[in-house]
């Protein structure tokens, strides 16, 4: 099934974890809280600089799982928080200090490792956020966007993980829905490269 709003496809993916998500095996120690208020959603955003995707706010507002290793984007510090939403940018800048990595669009290379990691720092402030959805599953930011395919990210080692946050969910909590035809994920600037 294709979905033509964020709200519809959120929607479709809390129905999923209320369904599958709290079973015995499948994810210990994590429960579903009520969703995330308008004013709680407002507030994480204002107080992280990001806006949620539409499919992923909707889902947020249906149901808040937590526990194991979902962000608690109610209870938890907000400076952890901010931690988790920066760990795919900081994972790049890992990866040119100690693996001597380079995107190819940034030019060359500076000699000096401190000077690299600046001009990389610079690069990624203008490509999509990636925003954590569980462990180091991410989907990126912006209002007005759904549907992009969620990513585990680990510095530059990335692979997508689901087509849409609905078929991220159906395929990390081992359940396939055999009615979604399979096709090609939408394409994320700069981080489709490093997959």
């Amino acid at each position: 099934m294709d979905f033509d709003n964020g709200a519809a496809l959120g929607s479709a993916a809390a129905d999923f974890l209320r369904a599958h998500l709290i079973r015995p095996g499948v994810r210990d120690g994590v429960s579903l809280q009520p969703g995330l208020t308008e004013a709680e959603l407002s507030s994480v955003e204002e107080s992280l600089g990001f806006e949620f995707a539409d499919d992923h706010r909707a889902m947020l507002a249906e149901v808040l799982p937590t526990g194991g290793s979902w962000p608690d984007w109610r209870n938890d510090d907000v400076e952890e928080l901010r931690h988790r939403a920066a760990w795919p940018v900081d994972g790049v800048l890992f990866d040119v200090q100690e693996n001597s990595f380079w995107h190819q669009s940034w030019g060359e290379r500076p000699s000096d490792d401190a000077e690299a990691v600046d001009q990389a720092r610079a690069h990624l402030a203008t490509v999509p956020q990636m925003i954590p959805v569980y462990l180091h599953r991410c989907l990126p930011a912006g209002r007005g966007s759904f549907g992009n395919p969620v990513l585990s990210m680990y510095q530059t080692d990335i692979i997508y993980y689901g087509v849409d946050l609905l078929d991220y969910v159906a395929r990390e909590f081992y359940v396939r829905d055999q009615d979604r035809p399979l096709r090609h994920p939408k394409p994320i600037p700069f981080w489709d490269d490093l997959l």
